[in-house]
């Protein structure tokens, strides 16, 4: 048996690395669940990967003072990882980037990431798309979904647009008219997704608005509104509370994290979901509006 492996190996020289059968490390790498690449239709496996796999598979993994978080935006979450990293001084890393659902689930599915928040869509179906959409990405049969929260989307806008809604002046549907000036996300966020499910209730899409830019997160969105550089835009109520702004509901929606299975259990992740369930956390998200915290911490999916 050899000794000496290279550095890009195939699929028989991983077996013996890994003392599998073959047939085994093709349905691994298949399912993503063995980091490996194809070039010109052949797997091939990078050993210092492949190492880094082999930590991270034993006693919960190496990486237990990591935890970084991709995905959809919420301001209270934010605040959560905040305080998390505030606690945790230099003994650990706790970060949160704001990339849109899509996004966040594609690096997730890479390993670049440890959490996915998610939202996609009326709470009432989430039970049915949530699951569905992960398992349009490779990885998902190693992943698990907990409920965070429910939260209120829809239309922030400026005060003037908000107190002429509720004077009933002004009807949100005429908001698509062409004077007024969007700030919209990323495709593949959450929050454009319910934008684009309203626009299609009323035989709108998106090009047909005046667009003012596009925005990375809600709190970039929720800033243009404040600055008066747009008029209106889709975000959650918590977004529109923290900038003191107008806020027209749409819908209730889901907010998800999704977490592997093989880190779901380290101190970190675990701090993260019962941090949810904190009073003072939810105290908080009341100040914000728009949220439920009646299900917070409760699996709701998991790959077979």
């Amino acid at each position: 048996m050899s000794t000496s492996f290279p550095e890009f190996m195939n699929a028989k020289q991983v077996a013996e690395y890994l003392d599998l059968n073959e047939k085994k490390v093709y349905s691994l790498a298949n399912d993503a669940l063995l980091p490996a690449t194809k070039v010109t239709g052949k797997w091939l496996f990078p050993k210092s990967m492949l190492d880094k796999w082999l930590l991270e598979s034993c006693h919960n993994g190496v990486l237990n003072d990591r935890l970084l978080i991709a995905g959809s935006d919420d301001p209270l979450l934010q605040m959560v990882v905040g305080k998390m990293a505030n606690q945790l001084g230099s003994t650990a890393l706790v970060g949160y980037t704001s990339t849109g659902t899509r996004q966040g689930l594609a690096m997730l599915s890479k390993g670049h990431v440890d959490i996915c928040a998610i939202h996609w869509g009326h709470a009432e179906e989430a039970a049915l798309r949530h699951p569905a959409l992960l398992q349009q990405y490779p990885g998902h049969k190693n992943w698990v979904l907990i409920h965070a929260f429910e939260r209120q989307q829809g239309l922030v806008v400026s005060h003037d647009i908000a107190e002429a809604v509720n004077s009933r002046s002004l009807n949100p549907q005429e908001l698509l008219a062409s004077r007024w000036r969007w700030a919209l996300r990323q495709e593949g966020a959450g929050s454009m997704r319910a934008l684009e499910e309203w626009l299609h209730g009323h035989a709108f899409n998106i090009s047909m608005l005046t667009k003012a830019d596009t925005c990375n997160s809600e709190r970039e969105l929720a800033s243009y509104i404040a600055r008066g550089l747009a008029d209106v835009g889709c975000a959650s109520q918590s977004t529109a509370g923290e900038f003191g702004l107008g806020f027209i509901p749409l819908c209730r929606e889901a907010f998800e994290l999704v977490i592997p299975k093989n880190i779901y259990f380290r101190t970190l992740q675990q701090q993260l979901l019962q941090s949810l369930s904190d009073m003072e956390i939810q105290a908080k998200g009341d100040q914000l509006g728009g949220y439920n915290f009646a299900r917070s911490g409760k699996q709701v999916w998991s790959a077979n």
